[in-house]
């Protein structure tokens, strides 16, 4: 489904990302971990258009994406839910929902997707006329969530989304994220909870210093002695 072929991204005269390269099949849950500043975050906004490679591809079913804006990533199907949330927090829930269907295909189909959402998320069904921002953390994260799903994406992308949440919230938000996958939506995230995550992706890259390090099934992740070293707190 996407494709990035050794790709290099600046931050002005900063070189950020280098010769980075990464496959997701379609249907999966694909993870990318490391510490911060590794630069995955730069990596997910240059394939959603936010940044511009100053070399390598990315393809996303076929077609080039790289030197595409933004709307038009969206529009072919790639969505990035971001780190922090960006909700509109003076509006309500089911307001910030309908927000996410904005592109055309999606807003043929708004109401069938609000209702999907909602059965994804029944509180959310429940806090529609509320607030966005009196929810709690963990009822913000679903919501943005749900409001990158209101586009109708083939690709979601999710930056940290267990950041911030109580540990009993975690393994909730995973499991809908599995069902999103089983839903026929491929993932791709970037989350600190390296033990957690690499325990139900299909696979893992591993990112330090803008460059890719490692990559494999979850198996060989886990069983990995530099992983277990690094990220797992295993000496």
């Amino acid at each position: 489904m996407l494709d990035v072929d050794r790709i290099n991204v600046y931050y002005g005269a900063i070189h950020i990302l280098w010769n980075v390269s990464l496959r997701v099949v379609e249907k999966s849950i694909v993870a990318i971990v490391g510490p911060n500043g590794a630069g995955k975050t730069t990596l997910l906004k240059t394939i959603v258009g936010l940044l511009h490679p100053n070399s390598g591809s990315i393809t996303f079913l076929g077609r080039s994406i790289h030197d595409l804006d933004p709307d038009k990533i969206v529009s072919l199907g790639v969505t990035l839910v971001p780190e922090g949330r960006r909700l509109f927090s003076q509006m309500s829930v089911e307001e910030n929902l309908i927000i996410g269907a904005y592109n055309k295909e999606a807003r043929s189909k708004l109401g069938e997707t609000l209702e999907w959402i909602y059965q994804l998320f029944p509180i959310l069904r429940e806090r529609k006329r509320q607030l966005a921002g009196t929810l709690s953390g963990g009822e913000q994260q679903m919501l943005a969530i749900g409001r990158g799903l209101m586009s109708k994406p083939r690709l979601l992308m999710l930056d940290e989304p267990s950041l911030g949440l109580a540990p009993k919230l975690i393994p909730i938000i995973f499991n809908v994220i599995k069902k999103i996958r089983d839903e026929g939506i491929t993932v791709l995230l970037v989350d600190q909870n390296v033990h957690y995550v690499l325990k139900f992706v299909d696979k893992g890259y591993v990112m330090e210093f803008g460059k890719i390090v490692m990559e494999g099934d979850k198996e060989e992740l886990l069983k990995s002695e530099q992983v277990k070293r690094s990220y797992l707190s295993v000496v």
